[in-house]
């Protein structure tokens, strides 16, 4: 099935790597390929109708940003987060977006405050639909599309093309996207983005900060423990398998070779 990306704009215009990569992250953003999925790497060539090359430097790309991980014997496949890891990467990005939401306060224009407030309440809908048991891939992309956007915008209206280039590079809200997208959580309390940006817009730097860790922070303790379930789960499903094959092992090996034993009587007899 050939994808047509609604990340990737002009993606023909781009190396063959890129296109792998950004096809490749929106598929695990999707859910297409959801944790612990295994990435054969002849298959999504096949599938994107590329070489191996390609797939395999998207691959590279996609481990150093810590979607996917490789193992011996088992591949390439989509990681299942630790709960360290989830709460080191929720630390991180509450500390940049607070700084972010205190410079936005400051500097933003008026027309900047009016669209934050206009994008905020449209994404509220969103969420609401969401919430409501929509279960529409396309949809749900969209939601999680409008989301990033609207804390990216946050980011630009700062001034600080330093502050936005370490919020991008350090993937905060791909990660956000990543875990929420993956363990179905949309269920938001009413105006959650609205009340947001109306602080951020205001007059109070601190208020702005507080507000935004407040925001980040909303959710983290259901997410965990969902991970935490989610990952037990995979454990006693590793541990269910693995056992089967120690027994088709034993069993294997205990198999009398009965061709072995006639040849030797054969051998025996006079």
């Amino acid at each position: 099935m050939k994808n047509k990306s609604t990340l990737v704009k002009n993606r023909y215009k781009a190396p063959l790597s890129d296109q792998a990569y950004l096809l490749l992250r929106e598929q695990i953003l999707r859910g297409v390929f959801p944790p612990s999925a295994v990435l054969s790497r002849r298959k999504l060539a096949v599938e994107f109708g590329m070489s191996l090359l390609p797939i395999s430097e998207a691959l590279q790309r996609l481990e150093s940003d810590g979607l996917v991980e490789s193992r011996p014997r088992v591949g390439t496949r989509v990681r299942t987060p630790t709960l360290e890891e989830v709460q080191g990467r929720y630390v991180v990005r509450e500390a940049l977006e607070a700084q972010a939401a205190r410079l936005c306060c400051e500097v933003a224009t008026f027309q900047e405050r009016l669209e934050l407030r206009t994008t905020a309440a449209h994404l509220d809908t969103l969420f609401a639909q969401a919430a409501m048991g929509e279960k529409d891939p396309d949809f749900l992309f969209v939601v999680h599309t409008h989301h990033v956007n609207f804390h990216m915008r946050i980011a630009e209206y700062t001034r600080c093309k330093e502050l936005k280039d370490v919020i991008e590079r350090n993937h905060v809200l791909i990660f956000n996207w990543f875990y929420h997208a993956n363990f179905q959580i949309y269920s938001l309390p009413p105006k959650f983005h609205q009340e947001l940006a109306e602080v951020v817009t205001g007059t109070d730097r601190l208020a702005a900060d507080e507000a935004m860790r407040k925001h980040v922070r909303y959710g983290l303790s259901e997410l965990l423990k969902t991970i935490e379930i989610r990952v037990a789960e995979e454990w006693r499903s590793r541990g269910t398998k693995n056992h089967k094959r120690v027994v088709l092992r034993l069993k294997t090996r205990q198999k009398p070779d009965r061709a072995a034993e006639r040849k030797f009587k054969n051998r025996a007899l006079p």
